[in-house]
């Protein structure tokens, strides 16, 4: 973690949900990978994105958690898509539940973590002044 600040409270909960729709998503782009027997050039075109952003999410920097929710809303378009083709599958509903509280999760956690770091980056100040 950066800065030696814990997670308290709603962004411990919330990065352990970020976590969870994360590997959902991953899961659930790889099962669709592997269902449509799909060529490696797409299976890194639908993995590499969200591994892309994993160092920096267990380093606790905010801005991969921020550009994270950017690259959802591609996943999200594609999910739509998916879902518009075949509303019945299993695996794009699973899809778009995983994108979208990836986003919010990610999106929640940047929004409650920030304060958490900027409190641990300031200086302590002495009573003396």
């Amino acid at each position: 973690m950066s800065a030696g600040v814990t997670r308290q409270g709603a962004s411990a909960w919330l990065w352990g949900l970020v976590w969870g729709a994360w590997l959902l998503l991953f899961l659930q782009q790889t099962a669709d990978a592997w269902l449509r027997e799909v060529p490696w050039v797409i299976w890194c075109g639908k993995l590499l994105p969200l591994l892309m952003f994993a160092p920096g999410m267990l380093r606790d920097r905010l801005r991969s958690f921020i550009w994270l929710c950017f690259m959802c809303l591609l996943y999200f378009i594609a999910l739509v898509q998916y879902l518009f083709a075949a509303p019945a599958s299993l695996l794009a509903q699973t899809g778009m539940l995983a994108v979208v509280a990836l986003f919010i999760a990610a999106m929640m956690y940047v929004r409650a973590r920030g304060p958490e770091l900027r409190a641990g980056n300031q200086p302590a100040t002495s009573p003396e002044g």
